[in-house]
């Protein structure tokens, strides 16, 4: 069965860091495009972040730029987001997508081309 799994979520202090993680199986992410997705309680999912099948293309939405930093191991299967200097308003459900490289430039206004998402980790940042 192919998914998608994150882990790496939980509660932690303004200011502080976590690192989430997105494994692939079933399947190899090697040539995908891959994304972070996140959704606040009450609101519409939003883009945080991607980079295409070799890293050499990445984007950031506005609000994490300078904080967060997004990564990827083919040989692992895995992909990353670091997040440092975290916000109350960070808190939010972390998801991990996976798609189509033509169209990773176009995810921070539409998630076309993405052909599989995980389940999503919690984020919750203290004040």
């Amino acid at each position: 069965q192919e998914q998608l799994v994150e882990s790496g979520g939980g509660l932690v202090q303004a200011g502080g860091s976590l690192r989430l993680s997105c494994a692939a199986s079933g399947r190899t992410i090697s040539n995908d495009a891959m994304g972070w997705f996140r959704q606040a309680p009450g609101k519409e999912r939003e883009f945080v972040a991607a980079i295409n099948w070799s890293g050499d293309n990445i984007y950031y939405a506005d609000s994490v730029k300078g904080r967060f930093t997004i990564s990827r191991d083919n040989a692992k299967n895995t992909a990353y987001l670091q997040m440092n200097s975290l916000k109350p308003e960070d808190t939010a459900v972390y998801y991990c997508a996976a798609g189509r490289n033509e169209y990773v430039s176009m995810w921070d206004r539409r998630t076309v081309g993405v052909g599989y998402w995980g389940k999503g980790t919690l984020v919750t940042v203290s004040s």
